[in-house]
């Protein structure tokens, strides 16, 4: 066993690590020994655990939960960046999150990162021109996580949804590498049109609790939205934009403000 796992600490870290955890976590609560078991160390991947825990997740009276695996296991197996993604995530969550302590939380207990794996399995099958599984997906995500994601948005990679309840993400918003945002956040549009109409999100973007980011705008790498705001307009890099209508008010404080997830405002920040 020993051998075993030193094998997939040196091809893959972060399952290494989470199934290090799980064996930790079924001795401190064997209540939890089931679960821990069918959904982590029953699993030869992560990608597998992923397939079990999502499918398990949006299964309803009318899909199963066996389809919704395998159709989750065509897509990890088709493309790998859909894993790493989700390693990215992890890492993002365990790092920005100061209620997360161990990788395997996100994995059973948090609703952002499942509600994100989620999008990308829809996401995947909206490209394999599966729209209306692609939709499902979307529904079922809506009705179980409380997150609208629509499966044409393109979303990067070390994504740390924070709490998640009530996200918004439109059909054309794109969302870079290293965002953070917090509850309640909407990219929506600004009326009926039917093309481009959602925001862009940088890379390094951090985005408070309750921010509408409204019509096809670019908010550029490492700015900050405050709490609360409404953007209507494009946000350079590096620049944190506060208030309804947002306005800029000063720098965004640190290289890295998606990382840091200061939200304070400071006096000339």
């Amino acid at each position: 066993m020993a051998r075993t796992q030193t094998h997939i600490a040196e091809v893959d870290p972060i399952w290494a690590r989470i199934l290090d955890e799980a064996e930790a976590a079924v001795g401190d609560e064997p209540l939890l020994g089931g679960l821990i078991h069918q959904s982590v160390l029953h699993h030869p991947s992560l990608e597998r655990a992923l397939s079990y825990r999502i499918s398990l997740k949006l299964a309803s009276g009318e899909m199963s939960e066996q389809i919704l695996r395998e159709i989750c296991d065509e897509a990890y197996a088709a493309d790998p960046a859909i894993g790493q993604s989700a390693r990215a995530d992890i890492s993002a969550v365990y790092d920005r999150d100061p209620a997360c302590h161990r990788f395997l939380q996100p994995l059973l207990f948090f609703k952002g990162f499942q509600a994100i794996q989620s999008y990308r399995i829809g996401h995947w099958l909206w490209h394999q021109g599966r729209r209306d599984m692609s939709y499902f997906i979307q529904m079922r995500v809506s009705e179980v996580f409380g997150i609208d994601i629509h499966p044409a948005a393109r979303i990067g990679k070390g994504i740390m949804i924070d709490h998640a309840h009530s996200i918004v993400i439109g059909e054309t918003a794109v969302v870079g590498d290293n965002v953070s945002m917090l509850h309640s956040v909407t990219l929506g549009g600004t009326g009926k049109e039917e093309q481009d109409r959602h925001p862009k999100i940088g890379d390094g973007v951090l985005i408070g609790a309750g921010a509408k980011v409204l019509g096809n705008i670019r908010i550029g790498n490492c700015s900050r939205i405050a709490a609360g705001s409404v953007v209507l307009s494009e946000v350079p890099p590096c620049k944190t934009v506060a208030g309804v209508p947002a306005r800029i008010v000063g720098e965004a404080g640190c290289d890295q403000p998606s990382m840091s997830m200061d939200q304070i405002l400071k006096s000339g920040a």
